[in-house]
């Protein structure tokens, strides 16, 4: 990589905040400690508690914008949450507001790398799964990273147990290392251009 410090804004709900974990690391701090760069990446979490991707996708250029370098060092990461769900937001405003977000990225030429939605309330686990799946054809069809967190999660011990042991909607610890595991194993090094993703 370049001497100058990659800088890597990620926009997203209170998951990118770590909220719940007791190490206050959440995934992205597990993640920024797994990163092997030289100089050592920035990481700018602009986390908003409950956002929509509505919400998101009017927010995000200004602020990431304040953020920039503008030296080609920038990057950019898209967490995203299950708060379309309850806020009644349609499947198809979900995937647009998405794909706003992906095309300007793009045409601002900063490389960008989403994360799904994990499971939450079984209530809604079919529409979570719906959810994580729409994001997913929308990231794919334009070539980014996409992390599928709903599918290895729904059914993992560890994940539910976090969840049960809080409020139901944020892990704790184990929750968010296996995110952050998720998150290293599905082409974040490559993204980065280091050579593999074996941490």
């Amino acid at each position: 990589m370049a001497d100058r410090p990659v800088r890597i804004c990620v926009v997203g709900d209170e998951l990118v905040a770590g909220v719940g974990d007791p190490k206050g690391l959440g995934w992205l701090g597990r993640v920024a400690a797994r990163t092997p760069l030289d100089p050592p990446p920035t990481f700018l979490p602009l986390a908003v508690p409950g956002e929509t991707t509505t919400a998101l996708s009017a927010r995000w250029e200004d602020e990431v914008g304040r953020r920039l370098a503008g030296d080609g060092s920038d990057h950019l990461v898209v967490a995203l949450g299950r708060a379309d769900l309850t806020a009644g937001v349609s499947l198809a405003r979900s995937r647009l507001n998405l794909a706003n977000v992906l095309d300007v990225a793009e045409q601002r030429r900063i490389p960008t790398f989403v994360v799904g939605p994990p499971p939450g309330d079984d209530a809604d686990a079919d529409r979570t799964a719906e959810l994580s799946s729409a994001f997913a054809d929308v990231s794919l069809r334009r070539r980014i990273p996409y992390v599928e967190t709903f599918a290895p999660l729904e059914r993992h011990e560890q994940w539910r147990a976090d969840l049960a042991a809080g409020d139901g909607r944020t892990p704790g610890q184990a929750g968010y290392g296996l995110m952050a595991w998720l998150v290293l194993h599905a082409g974040w090094h490559r993204w980065l251009g280091l050579p593999d993703d074996g941490v």
